[in-house]
């Protein structure tokens, strides 16, 4: 029964309730710092699925924009908070990134890559396709290097 009210949307279902919960995450760096090279980029996006996986939640796309800022766009259960979800991206990628790029520790002395502030936008199903596009305008520009 459940399968047939999930046919054709963007919804999932767990054992008791039918949702569609979506999030905007945005972050950037401390101070603005445009730290967040290709190849760093390319590690923060594997461990970003990493901590999906081992959480519970769905990664839908990453971006990073202007080397400096971050867009997260998940989906997850109702009862996981969009802030834990927050907290553990930050955490785990903050620890591991600045252990595996000894440059950044340069910059940020006190082991500290990410700002402490953070932006969250619950989304719709009606502006999904309108988030998506915004994150995906993100990527790096060829200019940008």
């Amino acid at each position: 029964m459940v399968y047939t009210i999930c046919m054709g949307k963007n919804l999932k279902y767990a054992r008791t309730c039918v949702y569609n919960c979506n999030y905007h995450l945005v972050f950037s760096t401390k101070y603005r710092k445009p730290v967040l090279t290709e190849e760093i980029e390319k590690r923060f996006k594997e461990l970003v699925e990493e901590v999906a996986k081992e959480k519970g939640f769905e990664v839908s796309q990453v971006e990073v924009g202007e080397k400096d800022h971050v867009h997260v766009f998940v989906s997850a259960h109702p009862k996981m908070c969009p802030s834990y979800i927050v907290k553990m991206i930050k955490g785990i990628t903050a620890r591991k990134l600045l252990i595996e790029f000894p440059q950044l520790k340069q910059v940020y002395r006190k082991g500290h890559l990410w700002n402490s502030s953070y932006y969250i936008e619950t989304i719709g199903s009606i502006s999904e396709e309108a988030i998506r596009k915004y994150i995906e305008s993100q990527k790096r520009k060829p200019w940008q290097s």
